[in-house]
């Protein structure tokens, strides 16, 4: 195991990067630990007020963290243990930043609601992305190319140029997590881009405006889609998030 951490981790330079996201991956686990025990009255936590009434966000300390972090790495070079420990720093405080990325999309508390669900989402795909580039996938999937292709600089560019393309693609068609994911594993975002659009996204709002069986058909597909994984997906996140507030009724 210890030839292994050295030859695959900390050889390459990796191992600042494997701090960081087991820092961001603990610190969201323990916040949404405390945040769940405070919700249900549990334990000896409690929420953070100011004098003057005002709760305190996690969110906060998590930036002054990650600027501290990011910074503290640009300075302290790629190796020893100054880039260990901003490493950690910025994992920690990427990791109270992210778990409130939904407050920061709506500015407003909206932690336990449904609209909630997007900061646990969010989590799980820089977790997922993070882990990839420990395994050594680069952006663009370049990293897929032998020493003789590394030399043919036309060769890189354009398998850059084609990947961006394919992602940029995807995303227009209403496919944010296959885009995301197809800038770091080659060809994934290929399939978002060959295939129907999801109602509503700009290609089908340019594209299928006079097509109206293309138009049916992606409706179709979606409602499909979203009946056999959105169930799955929300008790997903429910397990780890926890489960969102009943809206009260309008």
């Amino acid at each position: 195991m210890g030839h292994w951490l050295y030859r695959n981790i900390v050889e390459p330079g990796k191992l600042p990067l494997l701090l960081a996201l087991t820092a961001f991956v603990v610190t969201f686990a323990v916040t949404r630990l405390v945040t769940r025990m405070i919700r249900a009255g549990r334990g000896p936590f409690r929420n953070v007020e100011t004098g003057g009434g005002v709760h305190v966000h996690h969110v906060v300390p998590g930036v002054v963290l990650t600027v501290a972090g990011g910074f503290a790495a640009v300075a302290s070079g790629d190796h020893g243990f100054g880039a260990w420990a901003a490493a950690v720093v910025f994992g920690v405080g990427a990791g109270l930043v992210l778990d409130e990325f939904a407050l920061i999309l709506h500015l407003a508390d909206v932690y336990w609601s449904e609209a909630g669900r997007k900061s646990v989402e969010v989590v799980a795909i820089t977790a997922a992305l993070a882990g990839l580039l420990l395994a050594g996938f680069l952006p663009f999937g370049v990293d897929g190319l032998d020493e003789g292709d590394r030399e043919g600089r036309g060769t890189v560019a354009v398998t850059v140029v084609v990947h961006f393309l394919l992602a940029l693609l995807a995303l227009s068609k209403g496919k944010a997590r296959v885009a995301v994911f197809g800038l770091v594993v080659p060809f994934v975002s290929l399939v978002g881009a060959v295939r129907l659009a999801r109602p509503g996204s700009p290609w089908a709002r340019r594209f299928y405006r006079r097509r109206p069986r293309t138009s049916a058909r992606a409706e179709r597909r979606a409602e499909r889609h979203d009946r056999r994984w959105s169930g799955r997906l929300r008790t997903m996140q429910d397990w780890i998030g926890g489960r969102p507030d009943d809206e009260a009724p309008r």
